[in-house]
């Protein structure tokens, strides 16, 4: 079953090519960061590139799909980045989705696996209502263990999950094929395979 459905897939290649953006120029990598073998993808010279924020707000949601979106739910902490730009684009609000302790009042929790251990995200009770399509943004989906919590967390409140955008997907992680497994839209502007 597809939970949620972009309806111009094929945008983000159509409109890179207009507006002539290498995003690859503009994420950093740096190797052994946060831990020897591991290679972080750095967005924030990105968010620093006017003409790439600009591009992303159009590149990851065509003005035809609005109708169809109720909130855009911004995962912490890059994604609250992301999601802010989608917001202020089209005219929508944000939801966030926070590590625990990080909310005030009373709020849904849903506790998951990551690599060594377990983590804890929360959305505050009043910010979702039944049937409400929510699409969720983030900076990067590597396994894909906390964005499949926040759409599990999102369903569990009675909303519905349009689907995900993200700027950069790590397709070796395979954590956007498990959600698309599942169902899920997932839309990225850049995709590593190693």
């Amino acid at each position: 079953m597809i939970r949620g459905s972009f309806l111009y897939a094929k945008i983000g290649s159509l409109m890179l090519q207009d507006h002539q953006i290498n995003w690859k120029s503009l994420i950093t990598n740096f190797n052994d960061f946060p831990k020897k073998g591991v290679i972080f993808r750095d967005v924030n010279p990105l968010f620093r590139n006017a003409a790439a924020i600009q591009a992303i707000a159009k590149q990851l949601i065509h003005q035809e799909e609005l109708s169809k979106i109720d909130y855009i739910a911004g995962i912490e902490s890059r994604g609250f980045t992301v999601a802010a730009l989608l917001a202020k684009n089209f005219n929508k609000g944000i939801i966030l989705v926070r590590k625990v302790g990080k909310l005030p009042g009373k709020t849904m929790k849903k506790k998951y696996n990551i690599e060594y251990g377990s983590s804890i995200i929360e959305i505050q009770e009043e910010a979702i209502k039944k049937g409400q399509n929510i699409l969720i943004a983030d900076d990067l989906i590597a396994t894909g263990g906390t964005a499949n919590a926040t759409a599990e967390l999102i369903e569990e409140m009675g909303a519905k999950v349009f689907g995900f955008a993200v700027i950069i997907e790590l397709v070796y992680l395979k954590g956007a094929e498990i959600l698309r497994n599942k169902g899920y839209e997932v839309r990225s502007l850049v995709k590593y395979y190693d």
